[in-house]
């Protein structure tokens, strides 16, 4: 174990206290609530109470451009650009309920979008900017949009010929077009321009829906999960417990709003939180990332495993280059961080890299490493006050909870917390099936070891059989990882009619390595030592990259078709290296 930096007293002190006396109800009474009794809305919680507070002129979000300015937003000029932007919604008769899409990259007029669309108890649901007009058409279509938010280049390069397919699509709004462009293609300023400051949140139910995250994909076609306004509770919790929010604090969530951290997190997390984040137009550059640390004193970073595993790669000392005197918290989320990655953290920063396990469907973060607790690298961490999770045998519709520990099993969540998703968007069947009794099963499989933390094993649809064996990938991964040459692993079964399916594994080299038989076996060797010969991988191929989701997520169903010639699938949301 090792132990987190402490620069501050945390917010959860001692974590078996707090989760003895956790109750929703009181987390609810943290909040304000809407004036009048009128519900609960997420952008009154993140924005309009502090706006009327002693925070008004704190700075809610700063935008880097690329030239390093940057264009600041305190807490009262997001109220009133997000009023606005609730009253054109209003103006052009935008429903409660109904979808406003956003499709840009890290630009403000998304920001403000999303929290205007939440005033008027429309439903936000944002997309990668990076998708082709096929991805973007399946997703608009499904999600039966009204309102689309975009910019003149993505319109004009992957939307406007999709407008005859989308009979649902009402309006676009360009961020950047300074005049409409006909009844249908507005100028987001012109429309701004004759909006009023001022608006007055209509009564919001906790139940009522809010938010549309489509599933980046990793196991076949995205799903729409439906969230509700409740779903803040958790945001506000997680940002208090896990990302240790104290007043003053800078976050930098490096998510792109397409992505459902990018917007928990990215936006809503911080903002309910009453906290600073930076929002850097530009993407992944180890200097730049590095030097805006060190410039605007960051104190909370939230970013992916891809993010991390690039600057485990890179030759640069950050602490003999940059002054991050006031970084006190490094968080992952994404696919599940090998141990090694947390080590380097410890030796490169002074303390470890605190990973943590959620899904698109859970809303928020589920299961961390909290900044005050010992730290088991490799581990998922312990779960949220407030929440029940076990390992379970899931068996022909019949769960039985594990108590024994270091048992594998299907992780599962009991029901009940505020940010649970409410539905799969037209696929009720599909969604009742994540359901047995009060359990919601995560696809994940995992074991909690006698301390109570948790450890992931792999997805269940990803192991792998073989001689008799249960593998999950992840374990694989993390033992390669170990090895002194490799710099990244996927691992994959594939299929051997002897044993049922042998392990390969795709292996990215560290620089300077030779990609040669030696090296092949001096890995395989090593692997065969650590985990025994049955599990160990019987085929390593080098390659350059591994394919992953903008999220961080190993895609190692694509691995497996292009291994065995089979259609790709949806890869829509491939990370482009």
């Amino acid at each position: 174990m090792i132990t987190t930096k402490n620069k501050t007293e945390h917010n959860l002190s001692n974590y078996d206290k707090v989760r003895a006396s956790f109750s929703w109800e009181n987390v609810t009474l943290e909040l304000s609530g809407l004036p009048d009794r009128k519900g609960l809305n997420i952008a009154h919680e993140a924005v309009d109470r502090h706006a009327k507070s002693h925070s008004k002129n704190v700075v809610a979000l700063r935008f880097i451009h690329k030239d390093r300015s940057f264009s600041d937003f305190t807490y009262s000029d997001l109220q009133q650009q997000s009023s606005k932007f609730a009253n054109v919604l209003q103006k052009l008769g935008i429903q409660k309920g109904e979808r406003v899409f956003a499709l840009a990259g890290r630009i403000p007029e998304l920001y403000i979008a999303a929290l205007g669309t939440l005033k008027s108890t429309a439903v936000f649901c944002p997309l990668f900017s990076v998708f082709g007009p096929e991805p973007i058409l399946q997703r608009l279509k499904k999600g039966e949009v009204t309102v689309l938010l975009t910019t003149s280049s993505l319109f004009e390069k992957k939307v406007k010929q999709l407008i005859d397919q989308l009979p649902s699509l009402h309006y676009v709004i360009l961020s950047d077009a300074v005049e409409h462009i006909s009844d249908k293609i507005l100028s987001y300023s012109k429309l701004m321009e004759q909006a009023n400051t001022e608006f007055i949140i209509p009564e919001t139910n906790p139940e009522d829906l809010a938010l549309l995250h489509f599933t980046s994909g990793t196991t076949g076609m995205p799903k729409g999960a439906l969230h509700v306004h409740n779903t803040v509770l958790t945001h506000y919790i997680t940002g208090k417990y896990v990302l240790d929010f104290h007043e003053g604090d800078v976050f930098w969530c490096t998510a792109d709003p397409g992505w459902v951290t990018g917007t928990s997190y990215g936006i809503i997390a911080p903002l309910v939180n009453g906290v600073t984040s930076i929002i850097d137009e530009e993407e992944f550059d180890a200097v730049r990332w590095y030097s805006l640390l060190e410039e605007h004193k960051v104190n909370v970073w939230y970013t992916a495993p891809t993010a991390i595993r690039r600057l485990m790669r890179m030759d640069i000392k950050p602490l003999e280059n940059y002054n991050l005197e006031n970084l006190r918290i490094i968080l992952s989320v994404g696919e599940p961080l090998h141990a090694e990655a947390v080590i380097w953290g410890e030796k490169t920063f002074g303390f470890p890299i605190l990973d943590n396990w959620w899904q698109t469907e859970t809303g928020g973060i589920m299961i961390a490493n909290y900044p005050s607790m010992k730290v088991k690298p490799g581990s998922m961490g312990k779960p949220l006050p407030g929440l029940e999770v076990a390992i379970a045998e899931v068996k022909d519709n019949q769960i039985q909870i594990l108590s024994e520990p270091n048992l594998q099993g299907h992780l599962v969540l009991k029901k009940g917390f505020p940010s649970l998703f409410r539905g799969y968007l037209h696929e009720e069947e599909r969604y009742n099936k994540c359901f047995i009794g009060e359990w919601y099963l995560s696809g994940d499989l995992a074991k909690k070891d006698a301390d109570g933390y948790f450890w992931f094993i792999g997805r269940a649809d990803d192991i792998i059989k073989t001689s008799g064996h249960m593998v999950g990938p992840f374990e694989v991964e993390s033992t390669l990882m170990r090895h002194s040459m490799v710099a990244e692993a996927a691992v994959i079964g594939k299929p051997e009619p002897l044993i049922g399916e042998l392990v390969k594994a795709f292996v990215v080299l560290k620089n300077g390595s030779i990609p040669n038989e030696e090296t092949k076996m001096n890995i395989m060797g090593f692997a065969r030592k650590e985990l025994g010969p049955a599990v160990a991988p019987k085929e390593i191929e080098f390659v350059e990259n591994i394919p992953k989701t903008r999220s961080g997520k190993i895609l190692r169903r694509l691995l497996k078709a292009r291994e065995l010639g089979l259609p790709e699938g949806d890869i829509s949301t491939l990370e482009q290296i």
